[in-house]
């Protein structure tokens, strides 16, 4: 019977993203054991390209997770105590986790803190190992307004600004998005075939990114699949510092912030957020892209 290993990270695009080092560090650790990854079913199409999962389990959230006596569970999800429960009652062999770890430490870089989580464990992760690929910039580039609250929601004003300076550009978002997207477009002079929110899946969009010469998005997870595919970036920052959850330095990234800390799940744009200007958005494209 083969070693079963267990992680949870019942979470988003971009949160699955920032565990891709963890979970390869747990791959190397562990080449004898199956590594189940419980993450939402959506996220599929990722995970033959992190090289670390061998099978899913679809969670949302911190659980419940339906598995049966893993060897080893480990808690990439959180803090707890709800998704350190869901673990526990899979009555694992080994747990690995925060709760009976290492101290958990506020304004750590997502990345680094599962990094930091499993190397307490005695287990070396490196947040270096990010990539999924390297595009060969053949592509749009890509303008995504959108993000999950609106207090990481640039105006689409500006991005429409943005994108009518920019030259074979396309609009990205999600079927909730597709009226934001299509008003970005429409103030940009763009035609109704550049928009392609609500029609493209996780496939899809995977495909497009890993092509594109440019993003520029919000703090969202098209930011982080940007970074995954060494994709020249501009990701704007609002009520949460770059430091926790911007793409790495270096390599064409620009992660624009004003320095202002604010509620991530607010219902209005965060007031730092408002003072990014249209124009330090254009230079930062230029500059990566140059």
């Amino acid at each position: 019977m083969a070693l079963e290993l267990l992680a949870l990270r019942g979470l988003g695009l971009g949160d699955l993203l920032t565990a891709v080092p963890a979970l390869r560090a747990l791959r190397q650790a562990h080449p004898e054991h199956r590594i189940t990854l419980a993450t939402p079913a959506y996220l599929g199409p990722l995970l033959p390209l992190t090289c670390a999962v061998d099978d899913q389990i679809d969670v949302s959230g911190p659980g419940p997770v339906p598995f049966g006596r893993p060897d080893i569970a480990v808690n990439l999800h959180g803090r707890g105590p709800q998704s350190v429960e869901a673990l526990r009652r899979t009555e694992p062999g080994r747990l690995i986790s925060y709760e009976d770890g290492p101290p958990w430490q506020d304004g750590v870089h997502e990345v680094r803190r599962w990094c930091d989580l499993l190397e307490w464990y005695g287990i070396p992760a490196d947040p270096r190992d990010l990539t999924l690929g390297v595009s060969d910039r053949t592509g749009p580039a890509i303008v995504h307004p959108g993000a999950a609250f609106p207090a990481r929601r640039w105006p689409p004003e500006r991005f429409a600004k943005v994108a009518a300076l920019l030259d074979d550009v396309v609009v990205t978002g999600s079927a909730e998005e597709v009226g934001l997207a299509r008003r970005v477009a429409e103030l940009a002079g763009l035609p109704a075939d550049r928009v392609l929110a609500g029609r493209t899946d996780l496939a899809d969009l995977i495909e497009l990114v890993s092509r594109a010469r440019l993003v520029v998005c919000g703090d969202t997870g098209v930011g982080h699949l940007a970074t995954a595919f060494c994709v020249p970036s501009v990701v704007l920052f609002g009520p949460v510092s770059p430091m926790q959850w911007g793409p790495p330095p270096g390599w064409r990234h620009v992660a624009l912030w004003t320095g202002h800390r604010g509620d991530p799940h607010g219902d209005r744009p965060d007031p730092g957020l408002l003072e990014i200007e249209v124009s330090e958005v254009v230079d930062a494209a230029m500059e990566v892209t140059s």
